[in-house]
């Protein structure tokens, strides 16, 4: 993996078009026999794992979770008291499988037949090994890691997973979304010829902030306001603005061989918003010459967008996570528009990515391996970090030459993430063409 080059990954995937990306087959008894009961465990028992263990339950299989995870108690506590409330005798959660702190997922692990990882991302290449290793299907939640280091060892797992035939669901729902996966078809099918430049969106307000308290460690801190700290989350163009850049990816049928931009800490200035950037500006360069930029941005009091719109030879594409797609000619005659009002055409795509995983399973069928794009997307969205943060040009070869590992060397809570305060409670933040060994 030290020597995977661009040509390599390309190989394996030139063929992607959506979320199923082999054909069925079929995999070993994977829950009990004569059961068809499939018992499932959550890891990180936050907002994104939480909703993850109701669109399991969705599903309509026979689902009973069985073990929870989390590195802190009231997460777990919490979650646990809503899922008994909605799902009943379904949670078969006691005590003694509620696994509390760094490594509870070990445990927590064994426990199931499904997996579902929704930590924070920085975490998820040594949980999703675990797993794999394990021999357990997964749902992981994007992005898939915060670092090169991270990306190698998920696609190592990756390979695994295939040889186990493990079926891998990664949460970048558009994937699993009508309008995006019946416009792309038409794209790759040729419907407005070559695709030769782009702009994908994640323009907001930002996300939640939570005050550090006097009785907090440095590691409980950063863990628990984790979306700004890289070892973490990775930045918002790796945590968020991955879904768009997938979709580019995902368009395009391969990915960036450099990558360049420009961002900066233009409004959140306050310490309370650790290390990271509130804006990225970049621009996503493809091997044919087709240019992508992309765009995010956490800005207050301004106009949001969230969406994506691409140029090519014969026409033009318009696609939105509000189920909306259009797609016109190179006339301006619209050749095809997705029916963004009817429900029926519109399933809700966090609960179709489950849906689909679990049918698999309950069938028996070997359909899903999302790992490998979902670590190629993450790992676009991890370069254009690195390219914002040193104001160099990345070439993506050479990016996956660096061993620079964001993570800390001990977990636990008197330990000390690489990253720490100043005397003034201010983190380093990064500044363009200095202090750059500490950002490639």
């Amino acid at each position: 993996m030290e020597n995977l080059k661009r040509r390599d990954f390309i190989k394996t995937t030139s063929t992607i078009a959506g979320a199923a990306v082999v054909g069925s087959s079929t995999i070993s008894s994977v829950f009990a026999a004569g059961s068809d009961v499939i018992k499932i465990a959550v890891v990180g028992c936050g907002g994104r794992g939480t909703g993850a263990v109701f669109d399991a339950f969705a599903s309509g299989q026979n689902i009973r979770l069985v073990a929870m995870a989390d590195a802190f108690k009231d997460n777990l506590d919490s979650a646990y008291n809503s899922f008994k409330e909605k799902f009943g005798d379904k949670i078969d959660v006691p005590d003694s499988r509620k696994y509390v702190g760094f490594d509870g997922y070990k445990a927590a692990i064994k426990d199931a037949d499904v997996v579902l990882l929704a930590t924070p991302p920085g975490f998820r290449p040594i949980h999703f090994e675990e797993a794999v290793n394990a021999g357990k299907h997964v749902f992981m939640e994007k992005p898939v890691a915060v670092d090169i280091p991270g990306i190698k060892k998920v696609l190592a797992s990756a390979a695994i997973a295939k040889q186990k035939k493990l079926n891998v669901v990664v949460g970048l729902q558009r994937r699993y979304q009508t309008n995006y996966r019946e416009a792309i078809k038409r794209i790759q099918d040729g419907a407005i010829g070559d695709v030769v430049s782009g702009q994908v969106y994640w323009n907001s307000g930002g996300v939640w902030v939570r005050p550090r308290k006097p009785e907090q460690s440095e590691m409980e801190y950063q863990m628990r306001n984790w979306y700004y700290f890289n070892w973490l989350c990775g930045d918002h163009i790796v945590e968020q603005h991955v879904h768009n850049i997938d979709v580019a990816n995902w368009v395009k049928g391969k990915y960036p061989v450099s990558i360049q931009g420009t961002g900066s800490r233009a409004y959140r200035r306050g310490k309370e918003y650790g290390e990271i950037f509130d804006n990225f500006a970049v621009e996503l360069t493809y091997d044919d010459g087709a240019v992508v930029y992309s765009q995010c941005r956490h800005f207050e009091g301004i106009s949001n967008r969230v969406d994506e719109t691409f140029q090519a030879s014969n026409g033009k594409a318009f696609l939105s996570a509000g189920n909306q797609a259009v797609l016109w000619d190179k006339n301006g005659k619209e050749i095809f528009r997705h029916d963004n009002k009817n429900k029926d055409l519109n399933p809700n795509a966090y609960q179709q990515e489950h849906k689909e995983l679990f049918e698999a399973i309950a069938k028996g069928e070997y359909k899903f391996e999302n790992a490998e794009y979902g670590a190629y997307s993450t790992l676009t969205g991890i370069i254009g970090r690195m390219a914002c943060y040193t104001g160099q040009v990345i070439k993506w070869d050479k990016a996956l030459e660096t061993s620079l590992d964001l993570m800390p060397a001990v977990y636990s809570w008197d330990a000390m993430p690489k990253i720490v305060p100043n005397g003034d409670g201010l983190y380093p933040e990064p500044i363009p063409g200095q202090n750059m060994d500490r950002y490639i």
